[in-house]
């Protein structure tokens, strides 16, 4: 029994110390892994080859351990690599790779990274899917106050508007990516702030500012070994002298970056050397030298136009693979929320319908009531009407014969009057002519003029009562 106990107890001893040395092998690989990482992300502007053998190396190892975090940013590592390299279509294929791996284990803040890699990538061929990109890291950025990321995002929003010519806004976000950066003691980025203000200050034709700002650039970019940043700023420099006509500067500052684009085999830096080399050489008119220069240009922008034209189609391809390959990881979790909420939404509407058709009725049976009501009475308010109507008829009827006997009895006093009247008057006229002629005796003459006086008052008298009583119907 006691040895049984002893076996046992050598047994565990022996499992938790493999335990505790295999955790610590582990830890130790983790952290091996992200050193790489971060030596690869140092060495991007002063040796980009060793940065994506650096990342390779961390990638290697990450897949050993199965480190889903360091393969996710060897991935981004390696693709910031290809891009200083000038391989812009690897470099894209990376980023999308390493925005997968954070997707998987749901890292916010590495999405906003590699999302902030792409838009630098997109700088060369979309200035609107750029700012795209950045404008969804800097959300990302924000959320999580990452000061550093944000810093980078307005330093590269401040690229695009400067080469969309919008000056204002592109030193806006320069000036406040330089003043984050500053508070943040990051010398190597504050050098490439140095460098965009030159550049814009350069664009903007201010030679003093930005001779000013790009000497300063250039000097702290040699004391740090940037080779990469060394390049681009003699290439603006060179630029600017040749434009100012001091072309013994312009031609030590060309030889100088073309130096340092060839080390760290930058092909972009170098074709714009030799472009700049022939405009120069233009300028000064020397034919000859210019003339050769064109020719190699001419030469290297077949291949160029060839080589970006796969760069764009290749972009384009891989985002598409890129946005089918998240919609069939998604699929299933989708499919099940889209049914659950269908069936849902669903019934709801039934319900909805439901609700809608019983108040629809309800609302029908109140209407056809008072259509009901509103029909019983316009038809006693037409029966009223017709009875009006009715009595107005009779009354008209009534009025006309009145009107009809009116007439009839004018009628008949017209006639009469004519007549009867008219005759008495004509006797009294012609008595009196005879009177004034003497040919009648005074006082008959007088009693026949009173006899025909009482004759009219008679017919006047019995002619009112003619009109005045409706039952008589002769004079």
């Amino acid at each position: 029994m006691k040895k049984a106990c002893a076996i046992l107890l050598f047994i565990l001893l022996t499992y938790n110390t493999y335990a505790a040395d295999n955790q610590d092998v582990i830890s130790k690989d983790t952290t091996e892994v992200n050193t790489l990482n971060k030596n690869g992300y140092d060495n991007r502007l002063t040796n980009p080859k060793e940065t994506v053998e650096d990342a390779e190396r961390a990638l290697s190892l990450a897949n050993k351990l199965d480190y889903k975090r360091g393969m996710a940013e060897a991935y981004r590592i390696k693709g910031i690599g290809e891009y200083y390299l000038n391989r812009p279509d690897s470099a894209l294929k990376l980023y999308f790779d390493a925005l997968n791996q954070f997707d998987k284990i749901n890292d916010e803040r590495g999405r906003a990274k590699v999302y902030n890699n792409i838009g630098n990538l997109y700088q060369m061929v979309d200035y609107e899917k750029a700012l795209g990109y950045f404008n969804r890291s800097l959300t990302i950025a924000k959320k999580h106050n990452d000061t550093s990321l944000i810093a980078s995002l307005y330093l590269n929003m401040g690229n695009i508007y400067n080469r969309k010519n919008m000056y204002v806004a592109a030193l806006n976000y320069y000036n406040k990516s330089y003043e984050l950066f500053t508070k943040l003691k990051n010398t190597t980025i504050l050098v490439q702030c140095l460098e965009d203000l030159g550049v814009i200050y350069y664009n903007q034709r201010d030679f003093v500012k930005a001779k000013k700002y790009l000497i300063d650039a250039h000097d702290k970019a040699k004391a740090m070994d940037m080779n990469s940043s060394v390049a681009a700023i003699n290439l603006t420099l060179t630029d600017l002298y040749v434009s100012e006509g001091n072309y013994a500067e312009a031609e030590k500052y060309l030889e100088e970056g073309r130096n340092y684009s060839m080390l760290i085999h930058n092909e972009k830096d170098i074709y714009d050397y030799k472009h700049t080399a022939y405009e120069m050489e233009l300028k000064r008119k020397n034919y000859k030298s210019a003339l050769e220069n064109l020719i190699n240009i001419y030469k290297e922008d077949s291949a160029s136009y060839r080589s970006n034209a796969s760069i764009r189609f290749n972009f384009l391809l891989q985002e598409q693979k890129r946005l089918l390959n998240a919609v069939s990881q998604q699929k299933k979790e989708e499919l099940s929320r889209v049914i659950f909420w269908s069936i849902t939404i669903t019934a709801g509407l039934l319900v909805v319908v439901i609700v809608l058709l019983v108040a629809n009725v309800k609302r029908k049976a109140i209407t056809n009531s008072q259509l009901k009501a509103l029909n019983s009475e316009i038809s006693r308010q037409k029966d009223n009407l017709d009875r009006i109507n009715h009595h107005l008829e009779e009354i008209i009827d009534e009025r006309t014969k009145d009107l009809q006997v009116k007439n009839k009895k004018l009628s008949e006093y017209s006639s009469y009057l004519s007549h009867q009247i008219r005759g008495p008057i004509a006797t009294l006229k012609g008595l009196m002519n005879l009177e004034k002629e003497g040919l009648v005796d005074q006082l008959e003459c007088i009693h026949m003029m009173d006899k025909c006086v009482s004759e009219i008052d008679e017919k006047i008298i019995e002619m009112s009562d003619m009109l005045h009583d409706p039952g008589r119907t002769g004079l």
